[in-house]
C-alpha cells in the first residue's frame, strides 16, 4: 500500500500563491504517477495536474495553465504543486493520488485552500 499526505493548504488572497506538498510512504513510487485534484463546493472533483516520477513528465488541466506547476522531490520523497495566482474559483479541497496506471487507486485526506477576493 502507499500513503500519502497532503499540507500547505490554507487561505490566501486573489492572485497570492501557495505550495501544496504531498508526502508519500510505503510501496516504491519509482512507477507511479503521483496527480492533483481539486473538488469545489457543489462540483465534482476534477483533475488538477500529474507528474511521472520516473521522468518528471507534467500534464495539466486547462484552468491551471500558466499558474500551477507540479514537481517531484526524489530525496523525500513528496510532490509539490506550485499555485500561483490563485482565484476565488481555485477554492477547492485539493487531493493527492497516485497510480500505476489506468486509475488512481491511493488517495491522501486532502487539504483544503481558500482563495478570497
Amino acid at each position: 500500500q502507499v500513503q500519502l499526505v497532503e499540507s500547505g493548504g490554507g487561505l490566501v488572497q486573489a492572485g497570492g500563491s501557495l505550495r501544496l506538498s504531498c508526502a508519500a510512504s510505503g510501496r516504491t513510487i519509482s512507477s507511479f504517477r503521483l496527480g492533483w485534484f481539486r473538488q469545489a463546493p457543489g462540483k465534482e472533483r476534477e483533475f488538477v495536474a500529474s507528474i511521472t516520477w520516473s521522468s518528471s513528465s507534467a500534464r495539466y488541466a486547462d484552468s491551471v495553465k500558466g499558474r500551477f506547476t507540479i514537481s517531484r522531490d526524489i530525496a523525500q520523497p513528496t510532490v509539490y504543486l506550485q499555485m500561483n495566482s490563485l482565484k476565488p474559483e481555485d477554492t477547492a479541497v485539493y487531493y493527492c493520488a497516485s497510480t500505476h496506471g489506468g486509475s488512481y487507486n491511493y488517495w491522501g485526506q486532502g487539504t483544503q485552500v481558500t482563495v478570497s477576493s
